[in-house]
């Protein structure tokens, strides 16, 4: 599930098949950096080629995904940039994401508490880290690639960690089922997780793609930042790639529990 994992945060929605026993860089260049130009006409097909909204696609895979941000980073005003999001929606190319204040029984700003989700995630990883550097792609040089995807694949892939976390929360919860689910973020504190049950169980947490063990100060963060916001959580879930220190699992109980990428094993079923 670790591989799959990995491997999906690249390919997720590439309609091709992958050998897992084979290191991801040479899937990378062979599958993708290879067929730049014909995997370059088929997004401007579904994107419609424009540079506005390429732009904006770039900003929203290297950044905070925050609509403000993401059309700072493309130099677009708010208005313009709202604009082409409703065309790359319209596309199916990206979704908008509101952050779940009403959970903590609160308003949010809708500046603030919007942002915008690729629906696969190859085209994050495309407008991540092959459109902006398209020129040496184009022309078979991949050093700068190599050197932008080291520099940046941990923090890439914790969003898709996310997701799949949140995905594997809704069907761990069967019995009791998830109502409402997403992200909380506002302008000074983000959880990875908040959820709630059909019964009211709160439920809040974080995902960390890191190659170290999560700690307990991890949880203590957690803790004050739902505080923080008023949430009342009735369940505490930590998603970490690679384990736990042996102070946290010892904290381990009905109201923390810890997961690695292993537990995904239920998605599959």
């Amino acid at each position: 599930m670790e591989l799959a994992v990995k491997y999906f945060i690249v390919f997720g929605g590439l309609n091709i098949k992958i050998d897992t026993t084979k290191p991801l860089l040479e899937l990378i260049e062979k599958h993708i950096l290879d067929n730049y130009l014909q995997l370059r006409n088929e997004i401007h097909s579904l994107t419609g080629g424009y540079k506005v909204d390429h732009a904006i696609l770039t900003g929203v895979a290297q950044g905070d995904r925050r609509t403000n941000s993401s059309f700072k980073r493309a130099f677009v005003s708010f208005e313009e940039g709202s604009r082409c999001v409703e065309n790359l929606i319209d596309r199916g190319i990206i979704e908008i994401e509101s952050s779940q204040h009403h959970l903590a029984n609160k308003r949010g700003d809708d500046k603030v508490a919007r942002k915008l989700l690729f629906t696969t995630p190859f085209l994050r990883f495309w407008f991540a880290f092959v459109s902006p550097i398209y020129k040496g792609i184009k022309e078979k040089n991949y050093k700068e690639f190599y050197t932008l995807f080291e520099n940046k694949e941990a923090e890439f892939g914790n969003f898709v960690f996310e997701e799949l976390s949140m995905e594997f929360i809704r069907d761990l919860f069967e019995e009791d089922s998830i109502k409402q689910f997403g992200k909380y973020w506002d302008e000074k504190r983000e959880i990875d997780l908040v959820a709630k049950t059909t019964s009211g169980k709160i439920i809040a947490g974080n995902c960390k793609y890191i190659n170290s063990k999560i700690k307990k100060n991890e949880l203590n963060k957690l803790k004050e930042d739902c505080n923080a916001i008023g949430l009342n959580v009735d369940y505490f879930v930590i998603f970490s790639k690679n384990g736990f220190s042996s102070e946290l699992k010892s904290q381990k109980s009905e109201t923390l529990r810890l997961f690695t990428p292993k537990s995904f094993k239920l998605l599959l079923a």
